[in-house]
């Protein structure tokens, strides 16, 4: 097995994981088969009961694991499927070791950070590194990890001691270190400044680890005196010293590493020479070169109350990304701060910032959260995007938004509300599950993915699954849509497109009225990729830009042998790989765009 270990240093915050992910696209990009390790030194068992303020959002796994959210970058990148042991803390390595000494495996011994602790971490890592995560037999060639935290962090000692012994128990060969680390411009001075890496990189050195490669974040790039400069104080080659210089799409980095030959460093150092070909990139270029000319904006309203940190919304972000490229729209997100739509702050700017904001959007979008604060904010936006034909998407506690303001304007129910946020209402329309733990909150929900049956064939959502009997999504909730007040919901108005495999659990709310008011219990932003774009983001762009039928009714297109555009019906028009596995120019695939758009409209099934 062939480790690279990706550290960082200086500040927080620098990007390691989407340097870690690039790494992984540019050797896949060589043939090699990729896994991910992230390792996060905090003493909690796992992300889920952090606040997305500390570390942004919380993101789920198939396998009902909250992880941190650098799994979702590796998941997004690399087109795999990671379980909760791709993700270490150091609260499941002390409780993994407190649960070996108790069962007396440790009989007669002190159980201490070296070895225990650091034995631990070593065997858990050579264990995950070795399970496929690409859904092919057999280990992988490479494993990424990443350490989370700063170098010279206190609560990372005992995962650099242990990393350390790895490095030296499988040998320099099999053993590649990337730093990850910053080098600041004082606006006074103007230059590029080396010593917060030098001193980096001597800490690093002191933990009996030192860097084979130096990825130096800067907010332009790299000026060939800093590198030699970096490579004479920090012993590191020249050619191996690499500039991570500000993009304005991350999809760049790994074309940015790639043209600075850090595949060739990489297979250098762990001596791929024989096993890893060059590099191709040419669907990822394409697919970049698409995002970078796309001109018609699509302006999306957030509405949620994490708007001051925006990896609170990573995934959905993300989602939202993927399916404007997909359709051929630069997106433009606003966030909307739901506190700020609710009356209490009328007098405010705020107030008027934030409903200019949600007014001037093309679609409206909940997604999930936690607690009451900005909850009559969310209802408000729901009630304006339904009562004035504005494109919403509501996901999890945004579909359970939709439905108490449904509620609330339709049923004439003032009361209606969740048990959540108002346990003693008349009119519960969302409740507690009845196997939710009302003593413990950590890994309680339901979590991961479970399987949504469509009950309503001729649903927008059912259309855009592709009309499929079923659809498998990743969850994260404990409350859900009130069965005992569903019959009076459906008849007034309100569709149950899909329920669980039960027939009672609401798992998609839909408003047949309405060009596109859907709501999700699920969370589809954490399956989308950008190749593989979620089908209700999909359909939310889609009804923005008012081109519904465009997704709703498909033309396959295609290229011949001769590079000529072929468009034809069919269930196969997969925009955004329609778009990105040709060959051609970016005038062809515009054109492409633009012979979907119209066969769309007119609908008229003719070959141009």
């Amino acid at each position: 097995m062939k480790y690279v270990l990706v550290t960082g240093g200086v500040v927080s915050g620098l990007g390691k994981g989407i340097t870690a992910s690039s790494i992984g696209v540019l050797l896949q990009s060589c043939g090699l088969r990729v896994t991910c390790i992230k390792i996060d030194p905090y003493l909690n068992y796992d992300a889920g009961t952090i606040s997305p303020y500390e570390h942004g959002e919380v993101f789920v796994l198939d396998d009902g694991s909250e992880v941190d959210l650098d799994l979702g970058n590796y998941e997004r990148f690399l087109g795999c499927i990671l379980t909760r042991d791709n993700n270490i803390t150091l609260g499941k390595i002390q409780q993994h070791v407190m649960d070996k000494e108790r069962r007396g495996d440790y009989l007669g011994t002190t159980v201490q950070i070296v070895p225990h602790v650091t034995d631990a971490i070593k065997e858990w890592v050579e264990r995950v590194a070795m399970i496929p995560v690409d859904g092919k037999e057999g280990p992988p060639d490479v494993c990424i990890i990443e350490l989370g935290g700063t170098i010279g962090d206190n609560e990372s000692r005992p995962f650099t001691d242990a990393l350390s012994q790895l490095s030296y128990s499988v040998g320099p060969e099999n053993f590649c270190l990337i730093h990850v680390t910053l080098v600041p411009v004082l606006s006074v001075v103007g230059e590029q400044k080396t010593k917060p890496t030098q001193h980096s990189v001597r800490d690093l050195r002191g933990l009996g680890l030192a860097p084979n490669i130096i990825a130096c974040r800067s907010t332009k790039e790299l000026e060939e005196n800093v590198k030699a400069k970096l490579s004479r104080f920090c012993y590191v080659p020249i050619q191996n010293i690499f500039s991570l210089h500000d993009v304005h799409n991350i999809w760049h980095i790994p074309l940015l590493l790639k043209d600075q030959k850090a595949h060739e460093a990489i297979s250098k150092v762990l001596n791929l020479a024989g096993i890893a070909k060059a590099p191709s990139l040419e669907k990822w270029a394409s697919m970049v070169e698409i995002s970078d000319n796309l001109h018609v904006p699509v302006r999306i309203a957030v509405v949620g109350k994490y708007t001051d940190l925006s990896d609170a919304y990573l995934s959905v972000l993300k989602a939202l990304m993927h399916a404007s490229v997909a359709f051929g729209k630069k997106l433009v997100v606003d966030l909307v701060p739901s506190p700020d739509l609710e009356k209490t702050t009328k007098n405010s700017c705020a107030y008027k910032s934030a409903w200019k904001l949600l007014k001037g959007a093309d679609g409206v979008l909940l997604p999930g959260g936690y607690g009451n604060r900005g909850v009559e904010g969310k209802i408000l936006a729901a009630k304006y995007a339904r009562e004035n034909n504005i494109p919403f998407l509501g996901i999890c506690l945004g579909m359970q938004v939709a439905v108490i303001e449904f509620a609330r304007s339709v049923l004439c129910l003032p009361d209606a509300n969740s048990t959540e946020f108002k346990p003693e209402t008349k009119h519960p329309c969302i409740v507690f599950m009845p196997e939710g733990s009302t003593t413990h909150m950590g890994g309680t929900m339901r979590l991961g993915s479970r399987r949504s049956y469509f009950h309503v064939k001729e649903s927008i959502s059912a259309r855009l699954y592709g009309n499929k009997e079923f659809v498998d999504e990743r969850h994260r909730h404990r409350y859900e849509v009130n069965p005992d007040m569903a019959v009076c919901l459906e008849k007034a108005g309100l569709s149950f497109a899909a329920k669980d495999e039960t027939g009672k659990r609401i798992e998609i709310v839909e408003v047949p009225t309405h060009p596109f008011f859907i709501g999700a219990q699920f969370h589809p932003e954490y399956k989308s990729r950008p190749g593989k774009v979620s089908p209700l983001f999909l359909g939310l762009i889609a009804a923005s830009c008012g081109e519904l039928d465009a997704v709703l009714n498909p033309v396959s297109i295609q290229q011949d042998n001769n590079q000529h555009v072929v468009v034809g019906n069919g269930r196969n028009g997969d925009p955004i790989n329609g778009l990105c596995n040709g060959t051609n120019k970016t005038s062809q695939k515009q054109l492409v765009r633009e012979i979907q758009v119209k066969q769309y409209s007119n609908q008229s099934g003719r070959n141009d």
